[in-house]
């Protein structure tokens, strides 16, 4: 097939979509009823909407190629493969019924001449007709277009020529009183003339140049569509009586000398030729979508030439004649029209998105702020309520569910769109505002760093950190490899992506981190200190519990070196036996003061709790006294405290018995615990292994336990008190070198 120049592929196919059945039948309607005043105000505002629409597609169209699709590809390419995919198969099937409407505008035309004609068998004749023509390849159907345009401009000068001879004694009525007809109902049957702009751009594949041919015929198509349009009104209001406008829909015939000999062939060919541009834009929409995965493989080509399109063109030939048995076509053609308005304002969307990217791969040729296309897409939006608040919300809704239905379809597209530059802009505008907002115990949010040898075998901890985030911070899993980064064998790109599909596959909404080490401990301080930018980086750090007695204590000595950095760490042993098998789950706090680990516990608890697979858990806050009395002050203090936390829990304090050890009383309550979360003291240089020996035996047979470090900045105020009091309180009467010092170290 040959490649298309600019007058050909872009310009002809524009023009007479543009100039076509509204303009011969109903101008003069809406001349009769609104007057020429407020018909100019009717174009001037419907030709502004689809000249930013073509601005906007102009400048894609000169920043990167346009491929096959036209605007589908435009949509696509820029906001990426499901939202393309959403508008791309209503912008295909309108273009396939258009063909039906056009079909049956035709068959309706025609009579004028044969007031007998059968509406349905003739627009299936017109249907194949035009199709025919398109098989017959591209290039010949819209050199048949010139012929067609040369119709229509022979009928707008024999318009012209009838209302200059009958202008000396005719009445121009400006402003007519108000009649049936609103403005802005005149507006809606006006402005699907105007609709027409893309018809050219459907042919992207078939251009020499795109980035040429589309903007300069296309803009200088809607320019030429324009004035033709303000004068229009005017010869028909010097041409005949306002009532002639609003009685005759053939009104041009009794201006124009010769009548019907000169208007119909007009009409015809205006109706014909946007027929033609539909069918031969159609096929090439659904191949594009079929290349993209959207639609069946056949569809993606048929051949060389013409039979590269030929699967595509029988199924649209097959659509339009469908549509033919509907036999009433108008409540569809309100939501053909809906479903452009809204490829229209995607047009425009897609272009503002591109400005505001600041990519710097943007670089066309025509620059319009991105203000005028937001404002070209409202516009699109408001001509839809206005034309039709039903078929308006209809076409909506309908692209939301294939939007939705796309979405869900795990694919990745191949190439890159202007979202993620818009969302890099948005972020560099955040972190900046976020650097100059000083930080608060108010604003903390958990950003969780997890440390994990193998994802997929750790899985159960990259959840609890999806967990204690709450969807409220950025949570990181960051698998450490000891290696050097110049081994040939290193492959990080693959490392992450196989991260990734594992979390995706878990669907938790984590982000995926590779990075070389010389040394795990040593790594996970470098890679704790090294994380986040701009005042947004982690302060939790999220460590499994190592089989290994002397890797447990090498996590303890890093604990003092990320407190320094203020990252709280916390210590999961998840070993789960009976994970969410009974309604009723039960989260355990033990709560010490004296490390005033508690407020970090708390929250965290808080946070789990509030997570969907949850919720209806219970939290349970223990402590442990060493008498009665002791038990009565701690009583009276987390009645004063608790209340901080607004948190619904359930306060235990139990005295421990002279003869039962702490660690032994926790395993008994906490036995049929879902989590349990326990303090965790920094241990002295020297005694990481001892310690760590302690809390492995603390843990017992308990299932999941959280052993929590609070280094955070809101350290104490989450539970205003005096903690240390407290924990004095809960130690006396006891034998210091005894209880005291075990509920040290057990509950700090």
């Amino acid at each position: 097939m040959k490649k298309l120049g600019t007058f050909i592929g872009v310009f002809t196919p524009t023009i007479l979509t543009i100039l076509g059945v509204i303009m011969y039948l109903r101008f003069g309607w809406l001349v009769g009823h609104l007057g020429l005043i407020r018909v100019m105000f009717v174009v001037v505002i419907a030709n502004s909407i689809t000249a930013v629409t073509t601005l906007a597609f102009s400048s894609v169209a000169t920043n990167t190629r346009v491929g096959p699709g036209g605007a589908y590809f435009i949509i696509s390419r820029s906001l990426g493969w499901e939202l393309g995919g959403a508008i791309g198969v209503p912008l295909y099937l309108s273009q396939a019924f258009s063909v039906t409407l056009y079909a049956y505008g035709l068959a309706e035309s025609l009579r004028f001449v044969w007031p007998a004609l059968p509406l349905g068998p003739a627009a299936a004749i017109v249907i194949l007709a035009v199709g025919i023509l398109a098989v017959a390849g591209a290039d010949r159907a819209l050199r048949a277009q010139v012929v067609m345009m040369g119709l229509v401009g022979l009928s707008l000068a024999a318009l012209a020529a009838g209302a200059l001879a009958r202008s000396g004694h005719q009445v121009i009525v400006l402003n007519p009183p108000a009649g049936d007809l609103g403005f802005w109902a005149g507006f809606a049957v006006f402005f699907p003339a105007v609709t027409g702009v893309m018809a050219g751009l459907g042919l992207s594949g078939d251009l020499k140049d795109p980035g040429r041919s589309i903007p300069m015929g296309s803009l200088t198509a809607v320019a030429v569509g324009f004035l033709v349009y303000l004068i229009v009104p005017l010869l028909l209001a010097l041409g005949a009586s306002p009532a002639q406008l609003r009685e005759d829909p053939m009104v041009w015939s009794r201006i124009a000398p010769l009548g019907p000999l000169l208007i119909l062939p007009g009409l015809w060919a205006a109706i014909f030729s946007s027929a033609v541009g539909s069918i031969l834009a159609a096929p090439r929409t659904l191949q594009a979508l079929a290349r993209d995965g959207i639609g069946p493989s056949f569809l993606r080509s048929g051949g060389e030439g013409w039979r590269e399109i030929l699967p595509g063109m029988l199924v649209s030939l097959a659509i339009a004649l469908g549509a033919v048995m509907l036999g009433n076509l108008n409540s569809v053609a309100a939501v053909v029209s809906m479903f452009f308005l809204t490829v229209y304002g995607m047009v425009n969307l897609v272009a503002a998105f591109e400005v505001l990217s600041g990519d710097p791969s943007w670089r066309p040729r025509i620059r319009v702020h991105w203000a005028i296309y937001l404002l070209g897409g409202l516009g699109c939006v408001v001509c839809m309520m206005l034309i039709s608040p039903v078929a308006g919300i209809f076409a909506f809704v309908t692209e939301f569910l294939l939007w939705q239905l796309l979405s869900r379809r795990a694919r990745r597209a191949r190439w890159g769109d202007a979202r993620r530059g818009l969302y890099e802009n948005l972020i560099r505008w955040a972190l900046i505002k976020l650097a100059q907002r000083p930080l608060s115990a108010r604003n903390w949010r958990p950003h969780i760093l997890i440390f994990v040898d193998e994802p997929l075998k750790e899985l159960d901890l990259i959840r609890y950190g999806n967990w204690f985030s709450q969807d409220r911070g950025v949570v990181t899993a960051c698998r450490l490899i000891v290696g050097r980064l110049d081994e040939e064998d290193l492959d990080l790109p693959a490392e992450r992506r196989a991260m990734q599909d594992v979390l995706d596959a878990e669907q938790v909404v984590v982000f995926p981190e590779v990075d070389v080490v010389h040394d795990v401990v040593e790594g996970i301080v470098d890679v704790a200190q090294a994380n986040g930018m701009a005042g947004l980086a982690s302060n939790t750090i999220l460590l499994g519990w190592p089989s290994s007695p002397a890797l447990r204590a090498e996590f303890l000595r890093t604990v003092p070196k990320l407190e320094r950095l203020n990252k709280s760490v916390v210590l999961g042993r998840i070993r789960p036996r009976y994970q969410f098998s009974r309604r009723q789950r039960t989260i355990h706090v033990w709560w010490g003061g004296l490390e005033r680990n508690s407020d970090l516990m708390l929250l965290l608890a808080y946070l789990l709790q509030h997570n969907h697979d949850w919720r209806g858990s219970r939290v349970r806050v223990l402590s442990v006294a060493s008498s009665e009395t002791a038990k009565a002050h701690t009583d009276r203090k987390l009645a004063q405290l608790l209340p901080n936390v607004r948190m619904e829990v359930d306060v235990t304090v139990i005295v421990k018995p002279k003869d039962v050890a702490v660690a032994d009383l926790i395993r008994q309550e906490s036995a049929d615990a879902e989590v349990v979360f326990l303090g965790l003291a920094s241990p002295p240089p020297g005694e990481e292994a001892q310690y760590a020996e302690r809390m492995e035996s603390l843990a017992g047979d308990l299932p999941i336990v959280f052993f929590v470090r609070n280094a955070s900045m809101f350290i104490g105020e989450l539970l205003e008190g005096p903690e240390e009091e407290l924990a004095a309180g809960a130690g006396e009467d006891e034998d210091p070198t005894d209880d005291r010092e075990s509920l040290r170290r057990t509950l700090p």
